[in-house]
């Protein structure tokens, strides 16, 4: 029993190490691209005008940020395949097939990763606006804005505001790429493709694809978490306050996709393809040690 146990626990280890270390170096390598999709989503800019507003501000800002969804990032792979897995596991005697139950897990973690990181992700988007930069000069500032509220306001003024909607995003998002993850690597596999191919092609035709889906509550998202001391209005007012201000056109409310999709494909195809990788290695130990 206590052998057959062992690959388990190694397995999650490497699970919980590979995601960190995958998801720390592709954030950093990805973040201004980041950044110019926020800037574009917040101020209905084109590449260029993202780029030059970036460039005016100088390189000593180009990081600035970096700190909050680095570290939500790395928690976000540190625990985003674990938690699936265990959830995945406890559904097994309940839901018949396993479609059903990497879809409902993928929910249940989309729900865990935006009561952990919806915080982060609050002070990223301040910190990335050019309009507070005078006023929140660092991440600590911000915090102590947070802690000046009274109780009541807490969560729609502080860390917690638009809550909501980024648990339907995050939910969501998970949800599909858990489902479709399987299919689409099997589906991509010949006999002539390298063993990494075809989950790397998964990872990011998958992410993409789900980026492209979820988007415009990127982009609602990042409007309503950018004000600072303002009173947040119902989900449908913001909603039709973006598409008025968008002009009524999608071509604008997806300004920025276009990045949106090269940064996806980088971050979650090297994701996908290092956890499919552990997860043969995790086979073929379980049946080294397993005894006879």
């Amino acid at each position: 029993m206590e052998n057959g146990n062992t690959p388990r626990l190694v397995f999650i280890n490497y699970n919980y190490v590979v995601g960190a270390a995958s998801t720390f170096l592709s954030t950093v390598l990805t973040f201004p691209i980041y950044k110019t999709i926020f800037r574009q989503q917040l101020h209905t800019l084109s590449i260029r005008a993202a780029t030059s507003q970036l460039r005016r501000e100088g390189v000593r800002f180009l990081y600035r940020g970096l700190a909050p969804p680095l570290i939500s990032k790395t928690v976000q792979g540190t625990v985003l395949f674990g938690t699936q897995g265990t959830f995945q596991s406890l559904l097994s005697g309940v839901c018949k097939t396993g479609t059903t139950q990497r879809t409902v897990s993928g929910i249940l973690t989309g729900v865990f990763e935006a009561v952990l990181l919806v915080p982060f992700e609050r002070v990223q988007n301040i910190l990335q606006d050019g309009r507070n930069n005078a006023r929140f000069p660092s991440a600590t500032s911000v915090i102590q804005e947070f802690k000046s509220y009274k109780k009541r306001n807490c969560l729609s003024f502080g860390f917690y505001r638009g809550f909501s909607i980024i648990l339907i995003r995050n939910a969501l998002g998970n949800a599909l790429y858990f489902s479709l993850k399987d299919p689409l690597r099997d589906l991509l596999t010949t006999e002539k493709t390298p063993r990494w191919a075809p989950s790397f092609g998964s990872g990011a035709l998958n992410g993409a694809l789900i980026s492209l889906m979820i988007y415009p509550i990127g982009v609602l998202v990042s409007n309503m978490q950018a004000m600072v001391g303002e009173r947040l209005p119902s989900i449908r007012k913001v909603s039709h306050g973006l598409w008025t201000q968008r002009g009524g056109r999608i071509t604008l409310l997806y300004r920025g996709a276009s990045l949106i999709v090269v940064r996806s494909c980088i971050t979650w195809g090297v994701t996908t393809a290092i956890h499919d990788a552990l997860s043969t290695k995790k086979h073929s130990f379980k049946n080294i040690q397993t005894p006879d």
